[in-house]
Parts: structure tokens; sequence; C-alpha cells
């Protein structure tokens, strides 16, 4: 999958020592399908050569309105409205003051003023010392870009080339390969505030022993970075797993699902969607050891006793801000067999609008899936594909389901009813 297919991203590099990380941006943007074409400043060749770059990109570098490789001898025309956006990493503290100001004595500068700003948006990585970046000029040039249209692209925080420590690092490549992908996914979901459940829990025997499943985590974090992608504020609930926070999503680390239902009864007050995507042990031990339970030799098994574990789905969905359409959830299933039947029938027990169902061993651990969905009115699959792809799919469903006031096009999935079947060999139900 390409997230990028299609797209002509000019790439545009100004002085600061942060222009080596753009080397790795422009083969990050290539590899997700986009093509990229360097505009440089001369400041920005005192810190990469143009050769560099136009080895990276396999195209000529721009560094020059006075370039006469173009016949009218209008690159800044030609080089904006070939892009599908315009992207400045690193973005100088003096180059955003020319943006604001509409300065255009270079190539980078004059294109940017003379773009169609309604089809060829702007993006920007900001780069500089940590003063330059809190001075209050600063501060308002970058409120300044984002009131003329600009998007302005957070600031990394560490060590900096001048020895000094704070905010004003440029991103790094992988981080802003992530921005720009999430830039161009439809606002489906803008103005909502969404909370996910992902990962297994773990319930405790004794303090080094515990029950859990073979859930990675993976389908989850998915949905969560598919609906940061889509406009929402996202709350990613997680149970332990090792895996990193996407992009702009505020996370909470639990171990055993009382410490999720805490967690999630808590976010789910400004929510107004609930995913329940985690594999919620159903069960914990009714006394765990406050030590590590040892073996005596003598051949005995320690006894366990179990209680059930809160229903988190159930609970959310049974409250009152669920009850009077203020949070809409959607609940997960991971079944090993006859999915459809289990899948109907969990959604009803839950009393949610939508249940979407997995083989859980076919799926645990992978980086792909297939979905099967269930609502009142019948079941449909989202055939295999990667999660994150499948993340998309379902978002893009669920927010067909929303009031959407400030969200893009309501519904861009286009899907396909389906007999009720299994998603995968398993025999089907009997009617």
């Amino acid at each position: 999958m390409n997230d990028l297919a299609g797209k002509h991203i000019v790439l545009g590099l100004t002085g600061g020592i942060a222009c080596y990380k753009a080397a790795e941006l422009c083969r990050a943007l290539l590899k997700e399908g986009a093509t990229v074409q360097i505009v440089m400043t001369e400041a920005a060749k005192q810190f990469i050569t143009p050769v560099t770059m136009q080895a990276l990109s396999n195209r000529p570098v721009c560094d020059s309105q006075w370039d006469a490789r173009e016949p009218n001898n209008m690159a800044h025309i030609n080089l904006s409205r070939e892009a599908d956006a315009i992207l400045i990493a690193p973005c100088s503290a003096d180059f955003m003051s020319k943006l604001v100001h509409g300065g255009a004595d270079d190539l980078l500068s004059l294109m940017c003023l003379a773009r169609p700003v309604d089809k060829v948006p702007l993006l920007i990585a900001p780069a500089m010392n940590r003063e330059m970046w809190d001075h209050p000029a600063t501060v308002r040039n970058r409120a300044q870009l984002q009131q003329d249209g600009c998007t302005v692209l957070g600031v990394g925080t560490g060590d900096q080339a001048c020895g000094e420590t704070g905010d004003g690092r440029m991103l790094e490549p992988q981080e802003l390969l992530q921005d720009v992908i999430a830039f161009f996914q439809p606002k489906v979901l803008s103005g909502q505030s969404v909370l996910v459940t992902a990962g297994p829990t773990f319930e405790a025997i004794d303090p080094v022993r515990g029950i859990t499943n073979r859930s990675s985590g993976k389908m989850g974090f998915a949905i969560a970075r598919a609906a940061q992608e889509a406009g929402a504020q996202v709350t990613l609930v997680a149970g332990p797993v090792a895996l990193p926070t996407p992009r702009g999503v505020r996370r909470i680390d639990v171990q055993s699902a009382s410490d999720m239902l805490v967690a999630c009864v808590s976010a789910a007050q400004s929510a107004s969607l609930f995913v329940a995507t985690a594999a919620v042990a159903d069960w914990r031990p009714a006394q765990p050891s406050d030590q590590k339970i040892k073996k005596d030799g003598s051949g005995q098994t320690p006894s366990l006793t179990f209680v059930e574990n809160p229903d988190i789905l159930a609970t959310l969905a049974q409250s009152a801000r669920a009850q009077n359409g203020a949070l809409y959830c959607v609940g997960f299933a991971a079944e090993s067999h006859d999915l459809l039947a289990h899948a109907t029938a969990k959604r009803i027990r839950k009393g949610v609008p939508l249940l979407v169902g997995n083989i859980g061993p076919a799926t645990f651990g992978k980086d792909d899936n297939a979905l099967l969905l269930v609502d009142a009115n019948g079941s449909w699959e989202l055939p295999r594909n990667t999660k994150l792809a499948l993340a998309r799919q379902l978002v893009s469903e669920i927010a067909g389901r929303l009031p959407l006031p400030n969200a893009e096009s309501s519904h861009a999935l286009l899907r396909q009813r389906v007999a009720p079947t299994c998603l995968l060999p398993y025999p089907a139900p009997s009617p």
C-alpha cells in the first residue's frame, strides 16, 4: 500500500542544519509512491548539496527563478501548478517571516507566493534554535501563517546542533511522512472525540505471572491512527503492548480489565465515538497472590478461583450518554469459529449498533486482517487487507453513521452487502 501514490510533492529546503533530514524525508516520500521535486534556497545549499538531492529525487534540483531550462522562464509558475502540495522542510525562522510578508526574492518564496492557494496547500516543518522558536516574532509569524491557510507542522524537543536543548528541532522524517499522509486523508471525523481500546489485558496471578491473550493491539492502534488522520481528537487506552503511539494520539497505558474500565469511563465523558477493539480478558483470579507462588516439589498444582471481569463495552453502551445518542459505540469480536453467529449474538447482547468481527487465530500479531461488520440490517465483509487500510475503511463506515457538522464528505466507503457468511473457511452456522 502506497499512501502517496499519484501525489506530486514539491519539497523545499531552506537554510538550516536540519537539511540533512531532508534527504531521508525525500526517500520516504518516494517509497510511499509520491514523486518529489526539490527546490532549494542558496542558504540550503550551504548545508546539503543539490547533487545529493538530485540523486535521491531522480530529478534536477531547482534553485533559481532564472532557470533557463524552463521554456517560458517561469519556474515559479510551472512548479506550483504541477504540485499536489508544497512541503518546506526545514523551514527556517527567516523563511517563515518571508512567507508572512509575501517576500519573493528567490525561487522558493516566489513559488509559494504564486501558488493557487485554493488548490496547492502549503505545509511547513519549522526548524530553529529554541530561543528563536519561542521568540514573540516567530510566535506571531506562525499564528499568521496558520490564519493564512498554511499548515504549520509541529517541532520536536531535544538536543540541538547549537548545544542547547529544547523545542525547535525539525520533526524526524518518519514523523513528517505520517503528517503528510494524514494531511491527504479525508477529514470525515472532524470535530469528533474518539476513544479506542487496543491490545490484551493482563490479569495477575501473582507478581510475576498472569492471564492474557495473543492480541498484539495492531488493529486498535491502526484504528486510532485512522481516526486521527480523519480529523478526530483521539484517546487510545492500550493494554500491555510494545507498539509506538500513533502521531497526534493521546495514549493511556493500562494492565488489567479493571484498569481499562476506569480509564474508559473517564475518557468517555467527553467522547462522541467509542471503538472497543481491545481483547479484554473475560476472567481474572479471584485472589491474586502478593508473592510469587512457588512449587514445592509435591507435584500438586495451585488451586485458582476466577471471577468475571467487568464488561467495558456493555458498561459504556448502557451509559446515559450512549442511550441519548451522545456516544456511538462500536464493538469488536475475536472468534475462532462461527463468526457470523457469535458476532450477531454479541452485538445484541452488548446493545451496540455496530459489531466488527474477525477470526482471532488468523489475525493475532499479523499486519493484515479481514473484517465482518454486523448491524441491525445484516452483515457485510471488508476483505483481507492491511490493518491500516481496513481501519480507514471502518472509520469511513462509522463516519457515515454519525452527525458530522464539520466533516467533509459523509461516507467514502462503497460497501457491498453480502449474504451471511464467515470471512474465513469456517463452517457457516445452521439457519
